[in-house]
């Protein structure tokens, strides 16, 4: 039998005199996903985080001349709680989300790499916003999570086509004065990963190195170093894209910058933890490819960016083995 769900119920009345208060508190209730039960009367399915969230909440309505009050609850009979859950129905938001996914699908081919990591970016933010309050996620959210990864899978073909599967072996030591002044190889036309790991390769690894843009992977030479695409010598391992694997493999996973830039790099080519210089990172990387007349210029000028970020990266993590000390 599942348990009985407990509710947080914010109980307020927003001050009369301040419209521009009362238009915030409405915005922060909307943006938290409360249900409204009546006039004045909100609720939350209750976790002591979400119970804090209002709780804060109550008090900022609190310093602004209105009243607010806190309860928690639980639901009467399962008919009640049946009737509570309902309220919290995201099935039209997700509706309308996939709408908008549809038509982008539509225009995806015709956009440049910038425009796309623009629209890219934007329904991410739709698609993290619905998720982040539908509290009791049904076939609709199953729907409509496999359509937005589908939609981020088309947009990574357009990017970055040829973008390799992972491969599930051990990730050999390797030593540096093994792989000097050799033909590096990976598909043209760079996108974050391989144009990160050709700027380590050519900053840390082989400072003589010499890239080929293959046109598809089939067409590496026998005698060059393949990176980032199926078959290659360095592509993407376990959770580890390619430049993480590039670092561990020659031994620089102990610099905390490059570590760092690491968590960048994955995170713009599979996703996962937000990162703050991403953002930025991704916009210039975009605009970059845009401007580039061919690869060489694109590893030159967002090496320049590269070369930047690392020095941040280096500046602070020094500062924060100082504040340790």
């Amino acid at each position: 039998m599942r348990n009985i769900i407990t509710w947080s119920l914010l109980v307020l009345t927003l001050p009369t005199e301040n419209a521009t208060a009362r238009m915030r508190f409405w915005r922060a209730l909307k943006a938290k996903g409360c249900a409204v039960l009546r006039d004045g009367i909100y609720l939350l399915p209750h976790t002591e985080e979400r119970e804090q969230m209002l709780r804060e909440l109550a008090s900022a309505i609190a310093d602004s001349g209105g009243t607010a009050h806190l309860l928690r609850a639980p639901s009467l009979d399962a008919a009640q709680e049946a009737e509570f859950r309902a309220l919290f129905d995201r099935s039209d938001d997700l509706a309308e989300f996939m709408r908008s996914l549809k038509d982008a699908r539509k225009t995806v081919s015709g956009q440049s790499a910038a425009d796309l990591t623009k629209l890219l970016r934007r329904l991410r933010k739709d698609y993290e916003t619905i998720a982040a309050i539908d509290y009791f996620p049904g076939d609709a959210a199953t729907r409509a999570e496999a359509a937005w990864q589908d939609f981020i899978g088309l947009v990574d073909t357009v990017l970055s086509p040829g973008e390799p599967h992972s491969a599930e072996r051990p990730i050999r030591s390797l030593s540096v004065t093994d792989y000097q002044g050799r033909t590096w190889a990976t598909r043209q036309r760079m996108w974050v990963d391989r144009v990160a790991s050709a700027w380590l390769i050519r900053r840390f690894i082989d400072r003589d190195a010499r890239f080929i843009w293959l046109t598809a992977p089939s067409a590496c030479p026998a005698n060059a170093l393949g990176f980032d695409f199926d078959g290659a010598a360095f592509t993407h391992v376990g959770e580890r894209v390619t430049f993480e694997v590039l670092v561990v493999s020659f031994g620089f996973d102990k610099d905390p910058a490059l570590l760092r830039l690491g968590e960048m790099v994955h995170a713009l080519d599979v996703g996962g933890a937000p990162v703050p210089e991403a953002i930025g990172f991704e916009a210039v990387m975009a605009g970059a490819r845009e401007r580039a007349a061919d690869d060489d210029q694109l590893l030159d000028d967002m090496s320049r960016v590269l070369d930047s970020l690392y020095t941040h990266f280096v500046s602070t993590t020094k500062s924060k083995d100082e504040r340790k000390r």
